[in-house]
């Protein structure tokens, strides 16, 4: 038993230690001075904290970190109402088809972005939706919505039959029964959801690539590219420019935390 419960440990340990080192390289790397040649994880001589402020200029920061959160903004509750809604139809209500419904959206998950990126770009610019927010919203929450929807399916199916039935029996309509009954229990699931839209949306950089084409309307990640050359790249720079970009996602989970861990392991136990 105990030998058992050290090699679960010692595996956690080595999956927190391939996780961090790369991370720790990166903030070395960002410390460097600007322009300096690195070779694997070396220390600084003098530590170079203007790197980042240089960053955000050159990486026109300012206008691409509000594009990033003007998307995410729409895109999390817009996907996540649309994917309770959902799953709430399929497994609660067991809606006329709801078995092909689903297997629907399951099939969904297994189509990458690459296979449908550019056919999505063709119809959205016959509405006139191309180099726009609006178009990249839209994308993105269906694009989310397979994912989604499996995700709420699977909480909604641990839900006990007679917490429903109860609910009816007292006279509650559908809409009442997920908005008073369901919703309240199922925070962690719906946050855990959130977290990882967000964390997909403000990550997203082929489909803003092509949907976008004024550079200056782009998100975060996108301004990655500001710092490769041709045949030099500012690796100092590039560092610092991760960090920022990244800065959010730490912070989003750091504040859900509790919330994102609860929903995972909610996930995980039947019943």
């Amino acid at each position: 038993m105990r030998g058992g419960v050290g090699v679960r440990y010692g595996v956690l340990v080595l999956l927190t230690v391939m996780i961090l080192v790369p991370f720790v390289g990166i903030i070395l790397a960002a410390l460097h001075p600007p322009g300096a040649q690195l070779d694997g994880f070396s220390i600084p001589e003098r530590w170079s904290w203007e790197n980042f402020a240089l960053a955000w200029e050159r990486g026109n920061m300012t206008a691409l970190m509000r594009s990033s959160v003007l998307i995410a903004v729409f895109v999390v509750p817009l996907s996540v109402m649309l994917a309770v809604l959902a799953g709430y139809g399929l497994t609660i209500l067991k809606v006329w088809g709801n078995k092909a419904l689903s297997f629907g959206f399951v099939m969904g998950l297994t189509l990458p972005m690459e296979l449908i990126v550019v056919a999505l770009y063709f119809n959205l610019r016959e509405v006139g939706l191309t180099n726009s927010f609006t178009g990249i919203i839209l994308a993105e929450a269906a694009l989310f919505m397979p994912f989604g929807v499996y995700w709420m399916q699977t909480h909604f199916s641990n839900v006990p039959d007679e917490l429903v039935e109860a609910a009816r029996i007292d006279g509650a309509k559908d809409l009442i029964v997920l908005l008073r009954v369901l919703l309240p229990i199922s925070w962690p699931a719906v946050t855990t959801l959130s977290v990882l839209y967000f964390m997909w949306s403000w990550n997203q950089f082929m489909l803003v690539l092509v949907m976008m084409q004024d550079p200056d309307r782009r998100t975060a990640p996108s301004g990655l590219g500001l710092f490769v050359g041709q045949y030099t790249t500012d690796i100092p720079l590039l560092a610092a420019a991760c960090l920022i970009v990244i800065a959010p996602i730490v912070v989003v989970y750091l504040l859900f935390q509790r919330s994102f861990v609860s929903g995972i392991t909610q996930g995980a136990i039947k019943g």
